[in-house]
């Protein structure tokens, strides 16, 4: 270790234990403790240019335990790291100022309490759920791999980035790593590197009164190479590990590091040195046990900027500036290769992609919508080679397999395969999902709805991003039937629209469930999810109903009163459409004027200007039913207080569909007996 080494590190130390007692908030013990390592990849091995760090061929960085993000802020200013604007264009600022860091958990700064994505430059994946970063990283780390088989050629290498998560023990407790870290290990992600920070505290205690097994032998049983660092602060040590990361090329790497939380400071090695500033004069002891100025807060010795310029600056930029030559010639040599490749940088489609979308004819027979969704999926991702995904091991229940030639399985032996195996690996599967998302390419996962409960904290994520992963799923009420009330949700809805950011579609018939890919392909923003019948639902005859492109408004008029205003309008998603037609087909015989609006995506008619909401909604027509085999909650928005819910107020039953809807009240007469209670009262 040189004397700029040394310095550097406790720089890092130094700002990391200035902004949280500054804040009088925040994690100092696992700044203290990785700093050294943080550094070595930062310093030694990472390719990545502070000038440029959206370039497509980085190396990726994730913070997975985000509680310790002053150590990311710390090395991002130190770095000189520069802002991506909303157009992924690299601006001339600063990501984190000196006065960011100084403002670190405070309101607008670019230093929040845990690194997010899109907010601060430099971040790859937001983080602070734990395992949520490691989880993610896979998802990374497939994408590298799947980009260089699809991309590469003998003569260019676009395509051999490295993947790096910084995790904890907390990570490594909870369950979506096991998940996460058992799909990699089966995929021989031999470019994915995972450094566990071992410093056996927690916020209750030390890690010996929870969590006491052979974690390396886990890891090995996994399909992992396994390598240990003794002590965190030997640099030559991590150097060796991580160039044994590099040379390994048939498995993924867990770089077992033991370090002191906390150290340095009065509170080493106790959980007291996790979650709370050190105080004022423990802040000064430490300082003075590193040789640091006890005195001078946010310190930045002379030359220790410069050191860093020409480490990772240096070396990024001539990688940066190799790669960006490469492409200028991959272009001349492969022009629709690089073509796809701006477009996936822009988040962008082919251009006609949109001809690919088929029609469905009137069928009162009709298809499921997952089996309608399982067709347009394929014609989508046909015609727009960067969209690959896969299921929760249920791709015959939920037909998300790509079955066009060429589309193949991602596996060990096939990195160009579209199909993904995520096993029985919910919350993992969104995780990774969104790991490609972030990587810019268009996955989706998919599951039966009543288990999208296993991947909310991810779904979250996704939202939280603005990342377009897509969320598919199947078996979406109580139309299970025998299965029961294990497999039928009934919450899951409302707990899905109740995610700000998300767009939820659950499409009435074939025709809307194209409409609705239509959408959900061309988001860049946001995720989505489709939430699909396993029962068919009757293909709607749009020469007499409304046209089904009115899924981009989120609602619209399929059916109305023959003449004049509606005396009671009729809402209803998915399965439900058809009983809601067939209960104004019923009213409109006994001569009750009804209108029938189809809302599969709430979040998207919100979006629309009051006109058109009034237009599909009037307000003066107060009398509105709604329907829809989940639960009531949040139907009173639109229905208001003059309405009624025809929804589900228990769980389901095991039974034969029919009965299930008869038991329920699912049935045309009890829909249109509730619209005529309304309409004419007593």
């Amino acid at each position: 270790m040189t004397d700029l080494d040394t310095l550097s590190v406790n720089t890092i130390r130094g700002l990391c234990m200035d902004a949280i007692q500054k804040a009088n908030s925040g994690h100092p013990g696992t700044p203290m403790g990785m700093a050294p390592v943080a550094y070595t990849l930062w310093q030694r091995f990472l390719r990545f240019d502070p000038a440029d760090p959206i370039w497509p061929n980085r190396d990726r960085f994730v913070l997975s335990e985000g509680h310790a993000s002053a150590l990311l802020w710390s090395l991002l200013h130190l770095t000189g790291v520069r802002t991506v604007d909303p157009e992924y264009e690299v601006l001339g600022r600063p990501a984190v100022t000196l006065d960011d860091l100084k403002s670190f958990r405070q309101l607008d700064s670019r230093c929040p309490g845990h690194p997010e994505y899109r907010w601060t430059s430099g971040v790859e994946t937001t983080t602070g759920p734990l395992g949520q970063g490691v989880a993610t990283s896979v998802g990374m780390a497939i994408a590298g791999q799947w980009l260089a088989a699809r991309y590469n050629r003998d003569d260019f290498t676009l395509f051999d980035f490295d993947v790096y998560a910084l995790a904890g023990d907390g990570c490594m407790m909870e369950g979506v790593s096991s998940e996460a870290a058992s799909l990699a290990g089966h995929l021989r992600l031999s470019n994915l590197c995972w450094i566990y920070d071992s410093n056996r505290v927690t916020i209750e205690g030390h890690t010996d009164i929870t969590f006491t097994e052979e974690l390396a032998a886990r890891f090995l049983a996994y399909g992992w190479n396994v390598t240990t660092v003794a002590d965190a602060n030997d640099l030559g040590r991590i150097g060796r590990a991580f160039h044994f990361f590099r040379a390994e090329t048939e498995r993924p790497t867990l770089v077992l590091v033991h370090s002191h939380i906390g150290y340095g400071s009065p509170v080493e090695d106790s959980p007291k040195a996790h979650g709370s500033p050190f105080g004022p004069e423990g802040v000064k002891a430490t300082k003075r046990a590193l040789g640091l100025p006890p005195d001078a807060d946010f310190h930045i010795p002379d030359g220790v900027p410069d050191w860093f310029a020409r480490g990772i600056g240096a070396r990024g930029g001539q990688l940066r500036s190799h790669w960006e030559k490469t492409f200028d010639a991959y272009r001349g040599a492969y022009p629709e290769l690089a073509d796809e490749l701006e477009r996936i940088q822009r988040r962008e489609l082919p251009d006609g992609w949109e001809t690919a979308l088929p029609t469905f004819p009137a069928d009162p027979k009709g298809l499921a919508s997952r089996d309608s969704s399982g067709q347009v999926l394929n014609a989508v991702a046909k015609a727009v080679p960067w969209v690959l995904g896969g299921s929760a091991d249920l791709a015959p229940s939920t037909k998300t397999r790509l079955t066009f030639g060429g589309a193949g399985d991602f596996q060990p032996y096939d990195r160009a395969g579209r199909n993904l195996h995520f096993g029985v690996r919910e919350h993992a599967a969104a995780a990774v999902a969104n790991g490609m998302a972030l990587t810019k390419l268009r996955p989706y996962w998919s599951g039966f709805l009543i288990f999208s409960d296993y991947a909310k904290a991810a779904i979250r994520l996704s939202a939280l991003m603005e990342i377009p992963t897509v969320h598919i799923f199947t078996h979406d009420s109580i139309g299970v039937g025998e299965d029961g009330p294990t497999h039928q949700p009934v919450e899951q809805l409302a707990g899905l629209r109740a995610t700000p950011g998300l767009l939820v579609f659950r499409p009435a018939d074939a025709n809307e469930v194209a409409e609705t890919w239509r959408v959900v392909a061309g988001l860049r923003r946001a995720p989505a999810a489709l939430v699909l019948s396993r029962q068919p639902l009757p293909t709607l005859d749009r020469t007499r109903l409304g046209a089904a492109t009115g899924v981009a408004w989120g609602a619209y008029v399929l059916a109305d009163a023959d003449r004049g205003e509606p005396e009671v309008i009729l809402l209803a998603t998915g399965s439900e459409v058809a009983l809601a037609l067939a209960a104004h087909e019923e009213l409109t015989a006994e001569g009750i004027a009804s209108r029938v609006v189809s809302m599969p995506c709430w979040e998207l008619f919100d979006r629309q200007p009051r006109e058109y909401r009034d237009q599909v909604l009037p307000p003066a027509v107060t009398r509105r039913v709604a329907v829809e085999e989940a639960s009531t909650f949040g139907w009173d928005r639109y229905v208001g207080a003059d309405g009624a819910v025809v929804g589900m107020h228990t769980f389901g039953a095991s039974a034969p569909l029919k009965q299930l809807l008869t038991k329920f009240g699912f049935t045309p007469e009890r829909v249109a007996r509730v619209a005529r209670e309304l309409v004419a009262p007593g």
